[in-house]
């Protein structure tokens, strides 16, 4: 049996980050290949449960409860179903993992850092590719806005929270480049597929 790959898709609020995963999984499954496309908070039934307690807006959690949800809905999520598909050899497209939470409430909300990469070493699972797709503060402003009414928890934390979880993002892929690829998600969403596809195919040797 041929092994499971997992490939994360970062990013802040309005990046692209479900709409590429989705995209990625179908590039991939056109192949041939075994994939599960999934998402955080959630993937798994227990861990949506905690997706509508996070995102709520009405919640006032703290940083560091915000962290600790996260990674109880991650543990099951890994256990319940990434290792089980990458165990079966299967393609695992994750929209958000462990880089989100070091980035929001790490560099967004001020949770020590070395606590969330303590939380991630008890996990045990890195991705072997991260797709980090960066969007200025002020462009995320705009297209939440474009949104209209619905907003969750996050996507209301203003301008000035989108910059911080930015510059994680950024900060996080500088330290990781073995690991994570930084595309610009300004681009036509299109456009920004296509470098996706590149950067997969270069890292797995894949006709993408």
């Amino acid at each position: 049996m041929s092994p499971g790959r997992f490939i994360t898709i970062e990013g802040g609020e309005a990046a692209g980050k479900s709409t590429q995963t989705r995209h990625l999984a179908a590039a991939l499954a056109q192949l041939g290949l075994d994939v599960l496309a999934t998402r955080e908070p959630g993937g798994a039934a227990e861990a949506e449960a905690l997706r509508g307690l996070l995102l709520a807006e009405h919640m006032g959690w703290t940083p560091l409860a915000e962290t600790l949800l996260h990674y109880a809905a991650r543990a099951q999520h890994v256990a319940r179903v990434i290792r089980p598909a990458l165990a079966a050899g299967r393609w695992v497209v994750c929209d958000r993992f462990s880089d989100s939470t070091l980035a929001y409430q790490g560099y967004g909300l001020g949770v020590d850092h070395a606590a969330i990469a303590a939380l991630s070493d008890m996990l045990g699972l890195w991705p072997d590719l991260t797709l980090v797709l960066d969007l200025p503060a002020e462009d995320i402003a705009g297209r939440l806005a474009g949104r209209g009414a619905g907003a969750d928890r996050y996507e209301r934390m203003g301008e000035a929270f989108f910059a911080r979880v930015g510059q994680g993002f950024r900060a996080i892929a500088a330290a990781a480049p073995a690991r994570c690829v930084l595309l610009s998600a300004t681009p036509p969403e299109a456009l920004v597929t296509r470098a996706i596809l590149a950067a997969v195919a270069e890292r797995f040797g894949l006709a993408l």
